[in-house]
């Protein structure tokens, strides 16, 4: 009886870890195609059936795509897009969060209502009445242009709403009785106690940024003015593309997400696994 049990633990155990491998192999395998491309020549990468090494090692390709792209400009403006991104999503629906959680006003479920709802909704469907904004505001191709979406976050608010609520509404009434009115209990209470999950909407807001691809591209056609993201898609050609030298645009625009996921590893570990528990 033991052993059987034994043998189906150790069964059951070895086809946990191959399943985890095979899905590790089958994430990882993408960005190991991208770098071998990245190297190759481009009869290499046209090549059927397709050579997974390349012959030699070949670095004009990062040259080519340095001299095809402003990379600092580029950089710069994906940085600043990223870091004002957070700060207003993490702001706004810090308060509102709170506010929806907490506080008690009129209309309070219609205007949660509205935040679901467009949560609910695609993102694409509000391009054309934002790019409308920001052009009658004279704003397009700046780093506001590229910010402007992400002023308010209705994930956040839901996302903050939730952790409001899984404080008790004694510790609200607690620093109320020890002097402290609405404001402070937000910013020296409240917030402070949200701190796993503040990370984690720190992180997917980053990450989300960071990819963002469609409205970069539509708000600022000044190449100086796009993201990463937005620069890379004008290596595409109309009729034929430099796959070699893409993959090499490529892997550069991702080194600093890279960078910051092995400095702050534990971060974005702790973050994202502290979101299940309250």
């Amino acid at each position: 009886m033991k052993n059987s049990l034994r043998r189906s633990y150790l069964i059951t155990k070895l086809l946990t870890y191959f399943f985890l491998i095979l899905g590790a192999v089958i994430m990882i395998f993408p960005f190991v195609w991208m770098i071998l491309t990245s190297f190759k020549t481009v009869p290499e990468s046209m090549q059927i059936p397709p050579d997974i090494l390349p012959k030699q090692i070949n670095l004009v390709n990062f040259k080519d795509a340095v001299a095809s792209l402003p990379f600092g400009s580029l950089y710069l403006n994906t940085i600043l897009m990223v870091f004002f991104r957070v700060v207003c999503a993490v702001l706004f629906s810090s308060m509102a969060g709170y506010a929806f959680a907490k506080l008690k006003f009129r209309g309070k479920k219609l205007l949660f209502g509205i935040v679901l709802v467009q949560m609910s909704l695609t993102s694409q469907i509000f391009i054309i009445p934002q790019y409308q904004m920001v052009a009658r505001m004279g704003m397009a191709n700046t780093i506001f242009a590229l910010v402007f979406p992400g002023l308010v976050s209705a994930f956040g608010v839901f996302f903050l709403r939730q952790a409001y609520m899984s404080i008790p509404d004694e510790v609200g009434e607690a620093a109320y009785l020890d002097g402290c009115n609405q404001w402070q209990t937000f910013y020296k209470i409240m917030f402070p106690l949200t701190g796993t999950s503040v990370a984690a909407l720190t992180i997917f807001t980053a990450v989300f940024a960071y990819g963002d691809l469609m409205w970069p591209l539509v708000v600022n056609s000044d190449l100086k003015m796009m993201t990463l993201s937005s620069g890379l898609s004008t290596l595409r050609g109309q009729f034929t593309t430099n796959f070699p030298v893409l993959m090499a645009g490529s892997l550069l625009a991702m080194l600093p997400m890279v960078v910051l996921y092995l400095i702050f590893q534990r971060q974005f570990v702790e973050g994202i696994a502290g979101t299940g528990g309250k």
